[in-house]
């Protein structure tokens, strides 16, 4: 993919580049690539990188480098790009109390599904996810892919308020609601644990090219854990 990759520019100075027309773990693992030799090549001259389904955008100072010496740099990445073999890839487990009184959508996606609640957990607990993408809202981050059999629409309206720690599936993606917000996706269950802290370091769990599988709880560990129905 890297040698089919577009540049384009995004600003005054900000570089982006697309790498794919559709995410992929293979698109996943080369833009977490790309964005460590990213990083080593621009040193003190970036300013911040983001990570996206099929793209990567880059801010530099451009007080320090014109826009020619940035596009040389991105060139010379993806010229000579990082082993996707050896990344530093976190995998991240995350406890779930499913069925929860404030996530009301299991039921709706088994019956949608012609399948009984327990195999829609089953089949959600069995996948590892990949992390996609960060956005939406600090810590909310889209994993997949959900397998088929439980893949739902999104909402044709909006919840105006959806609980922090909200496990939902949307299409062929999962992710936990951070914090309370409105939302579009089902709700099949409920996080406790805290994913965006912005007085530590990292102030997220995780970062894109990483790995997250859930596990399950029952409400009395959902509790014990600091969760709240």
């Amino acid at each position: 993919m890297l040698n089919q990759a577009k540049i384009a520019l995004a600003g005054e100075n900000s570089l982006i580049v697309y790498l794919a027309e559709h995410p992929s773990q293979q698109s996943c693992n080369e833009i977490a690539a790309l964005s460590v030799k990213i990083k080593h090549l621009f040193g003190e001259h970036l300013i911040d990188i983001i990570p996206s389904y099929v793209s990567l955008l880059i801010t530099y100072n451009a007080l320090e480098i014109d826009h020619f010496h940035a596009l040389s740099l991105i060139k010379l990445s993806l010229n000579n790009p990082q082993s996707t073999e050896n990344l530093p890839v976190k995998h991240i487990r995350l406890p779930v109390f499913y069925d929860a009184p404030s996530t009301p959508d299991l039921g709706r996606i088994a019956e949608h599904q012609g399948l009984s609640k327990e195999q829609v957990i089953s089949i959600h607990l069995a996948e590892q996810y990949d992390v996609f993408a960060i956005g939406f809202a600090p810590g909310f981050a889209f994993l997949g892919e959900v397998d088929q059999r439980i893949a739902m629409p999104r909402l044709n309206t909006p919840r105006r308020s959806v609980p922090a720690g909200a496990v939902a599936i949307a299409d062929r993606q999962t992710a936990v609601y951070p914090s309370i917000s409105p939302g579009g996706w089902n709700l099949i269950g409920l996080c406790p644990q805290l994913l965006f802290n912005p007085q530590s370091e990292p102030y997220l769990p995780f970062k894109v090219g990483d790995k997250v599988q859930f596990y399950r709880i029952d409400e009395a560990d959902f509790l014990n854990l600091g969760g709240k129905i």
